[in-house]
């Protein structure tokens, strides 16, 4: 899989695999800083596990259901650098992407994404670079999720390294709603795109608006 992503990458940067020394220089680095992105999604991921284990043991209720991640393809790195007017390069990668390194946080309900959020921002050790709350402005198509970019060190042998990595943190409706809407739109020759868009916004909304009335009901449970 590694040897598979590399070669996506060095041929979109038109560095073919029979250059020799360069390719092996090239593909090296690339391999450098892939490890570099996974590191620091383990350094994230392990904090959130954390704090969902204290979580379960000293309030006897997990605001987090599940964590998943992911590195971008580099296809994706690539035509993203090149759609935002940037080099393609492994320098360039560092400088201006935010989200190659990727975690998402399913939470059980809305409020439990800002309690999870200020919990991982809290600790001293991370960097809040920017966020982008989706709930609270939702997208034109009806998205619905809470994104930060944080700096994280990475603690290796010979120096440490803040990483930027990408945090989602969304409900499992939410999530629900965002992974069928990423396989329709991906979908090619789909009939009649803008209903389906339509139906699609109007689900976001009755997902909001069931978000809303779950958190109700576990609120009054709580006071009884």
């Amino acid at each position: 899989m590694e040897k598979e992503l590399k070669k996506a990458f060095l041929a979109q940067v038109n560095i073919p695999e029979d250059t020799g020394k360069i390719f092996a220089s090239y593909a090296k680095q690339f391999e450098e800083l892939m490890m570099i992105y996974q590191c620091a999604i383990q350094e994230v991921t392990t904090k959130l596990e954390i704090l969902s284990h204290e979580m379960s043991v000293r309030q006897q209720r997990n605001p987090i259901e599940s964590i998943k991640y992911r590195i971008k393809k580099p296809k994706s790195i690539a035509e993203k650098l090149i759609r935002n007017g940037k080099d393609v390069s492994l320098e360039s990668v560092s400088e201006n992407l935010n989200d190659v390194a990727g975690v998402r946080v399913i939470c059980s309900f809305i409020e439990d994404i800002y309690t999870v959020a200020n919990m991982l921002t809290q600790q001293d050790d991370i960097v809040l670079l920017a966020v982008k709350d989706y709930i609270k402005n939702p997208k034109p198509n009806g998205y619905r999720s809470y994104h930060m970019i944080i700096e994280i060190p990475v603690f290796f042998s010979d120096k440490k390294q803040y990483i930027k990595v990408e945090v989602q943190i969304r409900t499992i409706a939410m999530d629900f709603w965002a992974s069928l809407e990423h396989h329709v739109k991906y979908k090619k020759d789909i009939p009649d795109p803008e209903g389906i868009a339509a139906r699609l916004q109007k689900c976001a909304e009755v997902i909001s608006a069931t978000d809303e009335e779950m958190q109700n009901i576990a609120k009054h449970i709580e006071m009884l």
